[in-house]
């Protein structure tokens, strides 16, 4: 099988590489850019299979498949969250949540494979899914979590969160008085909840509000450790694969 991965991140994309490689798919081709990529698509036969990220330095990856007609099946890889993914599913498309979890490699892989072959390459409609990335429709996000407490309900405003937190399989929210709060949620499930421009998914285990950092240090193997107001009960680290886009969020 011929496999390509489209990602400017050239660490991510070697790691995504390296994923592939322990489910036995060899993807020898990394290209990461749109002008990189056209040139690899007039020379080169298409690929079985490309692992896409949306986001590249030069452009959306849409822009490749502007002047060249798609022949290969895709699997986006991508920061953006599932609401505007739903254009995705709209399009039978596979896709995976930065950073990549190697479960929902592997499931994603299997889909993949268990397709027939016909249904392999799909047609796709890049100005509509374009269309709802770059101008995503109005919502309101939640300005209030209600939390238990003892036989009673607490209601806790959303300026008044530091951070979400998963631990022990469970979530939390951290609040800027010093409590914590067990929540009956997932933090997959609050990426549609929480309002983008205030708090970022910095890793699998952590959202952080952006008005509740206090400093950030750099850390070990290209990541950063942030310092929030006042959560200190473990360290709060901005995974590797989220550095880029978590200094992009802040400004």
């Amino acid at each position: 099988m011929n496999v390509i991965i489209i990602e400017d991140e050239k660490p991510s994309a070697r790691r995504l590489q390296r994923m592939l490689k322990t489910l036995n798919m060899e993807a020898q081709t990394l290209l990461h850019s749109v002008e990189e990529s056209i040139q690899w698509f007039q020379n080169n036969t298409h690929p079985d299979l490309i692992f896409l990220d949306i986001q590249l330095s030069d452009g959306l990856s849409f822009e490749i498949f502007e002047s060249i007609e798609i022949k290969s099946a895709v699997i986006f890889t991508t920061a953006y969250d599932e609401y505007a993914l739903q254009a995705f599913k709209l399009n039978s498309i596979d896709y995976l949540l930065k950073p990549i979890d190697e479960d929902d490699l592997a499931i994603a892989v299997k889909k993949y494979q268990e397709r027939s072959p016909q249904k392999q390459a799909v047609t796709l409609d890049f100005n509509d899914i374009k269309k709802l990335l770059v101008n995503p429709i109005d919502r309101e996000y939640k300005k209030r979590f209600s939390v238990k407490v003892g036989q009673h309900l607490k209601l806790i405003n959303i300026d008044d969160i530091e951070c979400f937190y998963s631990e022990n399989k469970g979530t939390y929210l951290y609040t800027t008085e010093g409590r914590n709060y067990l929540l009956d949620t997932t933090l997959e499930h609050l990426e549609n909840e929480l309002e983008p421009q205030t708090f970022f998914r910095i890793s699998r285990k952590f959202f952080v509000n952006i008005n509740a950092i206090k400093d950030m240090v750099s850390y070990t193997n290209s990541r950063l450790q942030i310092k929030l107001n006042t959560y200190h009960e473990q360290e709060v680290v901005v995974a590797r694969e989220r550095v880029k886009d978590f200094k992009a969020w802040l400004e």
